[in-house]
């Protein structure tokens, strides 16, 4: 049995030895029975990330490498590596160690013994991460799970143990906007989690910053749930029946009291009020048309500049 190990890197030059490393003693120990191919996707690093990857794949015969024409993103690398993964079993993992390879024996184990089809992984806690950042995931995990019929798990990592059946079935979901978190739920099949201790990074610094982190949650809103389309349509609708409150207002007090609303400063609040209400819902149609616009240019998700 082969356990194909997906590892995307972008500028990771730091970490890629101390993670062979550190593979390699689940390799020759509890996992020795298994055959292993590795397969690193270079996502348009600057530093000498594709020059390590080229000394490695000359030294190991399981170990090969797939580099972009530039920087397409996460994404893009997790599905080309998922791509050109042959073995029976695969797993996704970064390469800075925050996933423990420690934990590979008893997911092989989940599977060939206790009959899943994926074992991922969650952090049991969020220590050493800043509070801020915190409180917006968990926040993104309620709302995302509330609003979709997707379930998505607080905590989990890409870091997870596939069959060869559920790895095919991803790479049937041809969208261009990919979730990855979204899209392994979304085709189902028995999963259970293993939870662990939140780990730090082995050496550099992450490319994830608050408002990255931002905008990929946005990505998940947008391709797993049409909240934010009913947000619009509930801001038109609430405002278009407080204009109705408000000029019934002004007949009332104009027939009551002869006294019609005065100034201009009122005016002015309803007009700015109602113009971002419409701009907001325009920004939110825009999301979702620039979405089917990507989808239907049909360009390719990323480009192969080298090999080996």
């Amino acid at each position: 049995m082969k356990l194909s190990i997906v590892v995307p890197c972008y500028n990771e030059e730091e970490t890629i030895y101390p993670f062979l490393e550190a593979v390699e003693k689940v390799e020759l120990g509890p996992l020795k029975h298994l055959e292993f191919e590795y397969i690193f996707v270079n996502d348009g690093s600057s530093d000498g990330t594709l020059a390590i990857l080229r000394d490695i794949s000359q030294k190991y015969q399981n170990v090969h490498y797939y580099s972009f024409s530039r920087n397409f993103g996460k994404e893009a690398a997790l599905l080309a590596g998922l791509e050109h993964a042959r073995g029976d079993l695969v797993t996704v993992m970064d390469v800075d160690l925050q996933d423990p390879p420690e934990l590979l024996p008893q997911m092989v184990e989940k599977i060939t013994e206790e009959g899943f089809d994926v074992v991922g992984t969650r952090r049991a806690d969020r220590e050493g991460e800043p509070v801020i950042r915190s409180f917006f995931s968990r926040m993104f995990y309620k709302l995302i799970n509330y609003v979709s019929d997707t379930e998505m798990v607080d905590g989990a990592r890409d870091f997870r143990l596939m069959t060869r059946q559920v790895v095919d079935s991803v790479l049937r979901l041809e969208e261009v906007n990919r979730f990855s978190k979204g899209l392994f739920s979304w085709v189902g099949f028995r999963v259970t989690y293993i939870s662990f201790d939140n780990r730090e990074r082995v050496a550099g610094e992450t490319s994830w910053n608050f408002w990255s982190l931002l905008r990929y949650s946005l990505e998940g809103f947008i391709n797993f749930s049409e909240a934010l389309l009913n947000i619009a349509t509930y801001s038109g609708l609430i405002s278009f029946l407080m204009s109705i409150l408000g000029i019934l207002l002004v007949v009332f007090r104009k027939l009551l009291f002869d006294d019609p609303v005065t100034g201009w400063a009122s005016l002015v609040c309803l007009i700015l009020f109602i113009g971002g209400i419409q701009l907001f819902t325009i920004g939110i149609l825009g999301k979702y048309i620039a979405k089917i616009f990507l989808e239907t240019k049909k360009r390719p998700i990323y480009i192969i500049q080298e090999e080996g």
